[in-house]
């Protein structure tokens, strides 16, 4: 199924008077004084870090409405420019600091369908499923009509009775009509995008977000009605960036996806050849690698010596409570497989970047742990919904607790890009060009470069411009040395005023030799002194969080973080990447937050604390 988008119309109205005659013209007035526009800020060479949310439904999404959301693309640019807008519950929602840009990105599958069904005067309203929705009032009739849409979603095309092209094409002028009214460039750039909802038989996550770079999107757009296999959406993207529109997707929730996003073989399970890595690579520059369901980082069973790896795990598929296999579902994993494909076939087609980014589903992100309002409307509206307040009485097998998935979830997570100024070209070919990185949250800016960096990076008041002159970014590839020696890799972190200080920096690697993947964790700047070069740790900072109250210590904290790191096993002949993980002191995960204002105690199989942080996108080492 495609959508479409209205073409401009000219409408010219003619007054008539009462007798048929057109209508004199209004007398003319003078022309009020121009008012002139505020400055805009200069544009930065050395770029700025700047926060959005690539990843927003509103209730023109089929899943959000079902939910009890009515919040339009309208009310998610308000969200994010700084207003205060409603929760379906009554409640308001409000950041304490604006976003710099967004993307609306609604299911364009039965795009504003769900919506139309409550219009008695619409034929889709006489639909069964229609019926079913206008009845559900409780958490679990919306979900068992969300099931309902969901299986006729995944079902064969020729039994939807469902779809109204007329009503989705609506939808999406409507999505584009919001961008362009909240773009304000400079200020806040609102860019044009739409989620590609595909999903393997057994509810294999493939979701993709699509983004556009200018001020318009194609009349028709493709769907996972159209095709569930992604790299057909790909080669629809080449036929639109032929015609004009430059565009990219993000895949997210890799996490869920059962080990089908970073599979070593194409969808027909064919071999990965150049053409294959190309085409991806040209298409999806960025994955995200945390939001709401989850983190798609890594996971204790794939990185068993990684201290940090059991960071907001989502085991399950989406929307299910079927198991996802770590294999093939998360980032660091993909990110050695294609080492070891480049070393051994020449292709890597796993060579992104990285954001964050919400996926809310009432067009506010929920960012803040000791705010945290989640994500599916009135169906995860409360704790007790959300499964970290007891029950009024037990279920029927003796749990305590809500049955489902809700607590695995995550207050997360925003996209940073280093761009030159705000606006949709400069914010988008940030992202094409992968200098990004995702937080978990709080607004940790991360900047990472290598090159013929050294120490004296450290005390220069131009460090970013000079690590520029002499290196590359994150998302880049290690320009080659003559010599073959270590590059230096400058390392920075800057903290969220808002959110706790820093503790620890950290670089992560992965190389291969001897045919195999390897990966490492090394502590490069510490908040508690300097790392011991025998373990590289840094030494505990003794950061703890009194769970009565959330209070966190920071004595022994840091505000930022910079280091210029030299590989002690660099070794030129190999190929290898680099990214940057930034840490926070232990705060009070979301959970405890609503445990500790409901006078109940944590739920025992949640972690009580978390530890923020950010990812940069990574630098590439390849052999010379």
């Amino acid at each position: 199924m495609r959508i479409y988008a209205a073409t401009g119309v000219l409408v010219t109205l003619v007054l008539l008077n009462g007798c048929g005659e057109a209508a004199p013209p209004p007398p003319a007035a003078s022309a009020p004084a121009p008012v002139e526009a505020p400055a805009l800020p200069p544009s930065n060479p050395d770029r700025n870090a700047y926060f959005g949310d690539l990843h927003v439904h509103t209730g023109l999404s089929f899943d959000a409405y079902t939910f009890g959301v009515r919040a339009t693309p309208d009310d998610a640019y308000r969200y994010a420019k700084g207003e205060a807008i409603k929760h379906p519950a009554g409640f308001d929602m409000q950041l304490k600091h604006p976003l710099d840009f967004e993307a609306v990105t609604d299911h364009a599958e039965y795009l504003g369908m769900v919506k139309e069904m409550e219009d008695p005067s619409t034929k889709v309203s006489q639909h069964p499923l229609a019926v079913q929705l206008r009845a559900a009032k409780t958490p679990e009739e919306r979900r068992k009509t969300f099931y309902a849409v969901v299986a006729i979603l995944r079902g064969p095309r020729e039994n939807d009775d469902l779809l109204d092209p007329a009503v989705v094409r609506s939808g999406w002028v409507a999505t584009l009509a919001a961008a362009e009214r909240h773009n304000d460039p400079g200020r806040f750039t609102a860019l044009i995008g739409y989620e590609y909802t595909a999903s393997g038989q057994e509810q294999q996550n493939l979701h993709r977000n699509v983004i556009f770079r200018g001020d318009s999107a194609p009349e028709q757009v493709f769907t996972s009605l159209d095709s569930r296999n992604p790299e057909l959406l790909w080669a629809w993207m080449d036929e639109q960036r032929a015609a004009g529109y430059e565009v990219l997707a993000i895949p997210h929730n890799s996490n869920g996806s059962d080990g089908l996003m970073f599979e070593l073989a194409t969808v027909a399970g064919a071999p990965m050849d150049a053409a294959y890595a190309e085409q991806r690579m040209r298409n999806e520059p960025l994955v995200e690698v945390t939001q709401v369901k989850g983190t798609s980082d890594t996971i204790p069973a794939l990185s068993p010596n990684d201290e940090w790896a059991n960071f907001e795990i989502m085991p399950l598929r989406i929307a299910s409570t079927l198991p996802s296999r770590p294999k093939g579902s998360y980032v660091r994993e993909a990110y050695l497989n294609g080492l070891i494909m480049e070393a051994t076939r020449g292709i890597n087609p796993y060579r992104f970047g990285l954001i964050g980014s919400s996926d809310t589903h009432v067009a506010a992100g929920p960012f803040d742990e000791a705010d945290y309002w989640s994500k599916v409307g009135m169906v995860d509206a409360t704790p007790q919904l959300r499964g970290l307040v007891p029950l009024d009485k037990p279920n029927a097998d003796g749990s305590i607790y809500s049955d489902g998935y809700f607590q695995y979830w995550s207050a997360s997570g925003l996209a940073g890009v280093w761009a030159e100024e705000n606006t949709r070209a400069a914010i988008f070919d940030a992202l094409r060009r992968k200098e990004t990185f995702g937080t978990s949250g709080p607004r940790i800016k991360v900047r990472f470069f290598a090159g013929n960096l050294t120490d004296a990076l450290l005390g220069d008041e131009n460090a970013v411009h000079t690590a520029y002159g002499y290196g590359v970014p994150m998302g880049a590839d290690l320009p080659p040395s003559a010599d073959g020696a270590a590059p230096g890799f400058f390392a920075w972190a800057m903290r969220d005023p808002d959110s706790a200080p820093l503790q620890r920096l950290q670089i992560i690697k992965g190389w291969v030799a001897d045919g195999k993947a390897h990966e490492s964790v090394f502590d490069v700047a510490c908040a508690s002194g300097d790392v011991d070069p025998a373990t590289h740790r840094c030494a505990d900072n003794g950061a703890s969080v009194d769970l009565t109250t959330c209070a966190y210590s920071a004595d022994v904290s840091a505000n930022e973080l910079r280091a210029v790191w030299h590989d002690p096993a660099f070794d030129a002949s190999q190929h290898a990447v680099y990214y940057v993980r930034a840490l926070e002191n232990p705060t009070c995960r979301w959970s405890t937050w609503d445990a500790l204002r409901a006078g109940v105690p944590p739920r025992p199989d949640l972690p009580t604390t978390i530890q923020e942080r950010a990812w940069s996108s990574p630098i590439w080492s390849r052999p010379t």
